[in-house]
């Protein structure tokens, strides 16, 4: 049996040693302190479409267990830290999702997260650029509007259509058989299965202001044309989706109405209701900097880079063999 070996062949994993090297060092020329936060937590991640891992704490093997969960993302402790006066901080961290396996996916990951006060999301998009331009030998990286990519590949921008139109031009392209009213999503199918297959045409590029309703914990703003736009981006390599970032939310009320929006959701669709981290929310009324914050997801900037087939080549153990 060779199930003992690791999925990376050696020399691959020093080329892994050597990038994780680099990023250290291209944090260190910036003055950004390297962090190290908790990957169990007393609460989950609010987000309806990301579902964490659980695990059970017993302080003895008689004793009552207490129910943890694993980080899906460093965020919320990382906000803890900036609200206490950390500066700028990134952070090489293990992270953890259910129902995540395939070529591009792993349940446990190494997300690369960095946040820096002082920053818009344009400014960190400028970071984010000058870190992985050298990595993956790219020329340039094309900067693009959400409502620019829908009429470029469909013909119409998101904010000037209804829901109706909105099902229409899903069931033109997918076959689907779904009743919402949500227009989230019919713009989520449309976005993952008809125009994100076109990003393959595209070495790199910046997707920037997406709807409001899809700020997650970003601000929102108008933008030129008076459109409330979320002050987000997200980054896209030959079609695969690397990077997310924001400039983040720091109004404590409107952090908790969407973490309670959230778990609100998550009892529409049926899904478990789990504790809600509200230690952010008073960090973020203690007073938070004005900051942008980026999670980049390691093993696939090193999978771009290494020219692999699957991420479980760049892994030392990938989920089969954990």
């Amino acid at each position: 049996m060779n199930d003992w070996q690791p999925t990376a062949e050696i020399e691959i994993l020093q080329k892994r040693a050597e990038l994780l090297h680099q990023v250290r060092c291209f944090f260190k020329d910036r003055n950004v302190m390297e962090v190290d936060t908790p990957v169990m937590s007393h609460c989950a991640v609010s987000d309806p479409f990301i579902d964490s891992i659980e695990v059970h704490y017993k302080p003895s093997v008689e004793a009552d267990s207490t129910l943890m969960f694993m980080q899906t993302s460093p965020e919320y402790a990382m906000k803890r830290l900036l609200a206490a006066g950390s500066g700028a901080i990134y952070q090489l961290s293990k992270v953890f999702r259910n129902g995540e396996v395939g070529r591009r996916h792993n349940p446990e990951f190494t997300m690369l997260e960095w946040y820096r006060p002082g920053f818009t999301d344009t400014e960190l998009m400028d970071e984010v650029e000058a870190l992985v331009r050298p990595v993956l030998g790219l020329q340039s990286i094309e900067r693009v509007t959400y409502s620019d990519l829908f009429y470029r590949y469909l013909g119409f921008r998101p904010e000037q259509v209804g829901i109706e139109q909105l099902i229409t031009e899903t069931r033109m392209h997918i076959e689907i058989e779904l009743e919402d009213t949500d227009p989230d999503t019919w713009l989520n199918l449309l976005m993952s299965h008809v125009i994100e297959p076109h990003l393959t045409e595209h070495e790199a590029v910046f997707v920037m202001d997406y709807p409001a309703s899809q700020a997650a914990l970003a601000k929102v703003r108008k933008n030129a044309q008076g459109v409330e736009v979320a002050a987000r981006f997200e980054l896209f390599v030959r079609g695969v989706e690397l990077a997310n970032g924001y400039y983040e939310l720091t109004d404590a009320k409107e952090q908790k109405r969407r973490l309670d929006a959230d778990q609100a959701q998550r009892k529409q669709l049926g899904l478990p209701q789990r504790p809600l981290d509200y230690r952010l929310v008073n960090a973020l009324q203690a007073g938070i900097p004005d900051c942008a914050g980026v999670a980049l997801g390691f093993d696939r900037l090193f999978w771009l880079a290494s020219d692999k087939s699957s991420l479980a080549e760049v892994l030392p153990f990938s989920f089969d063999r954990a």
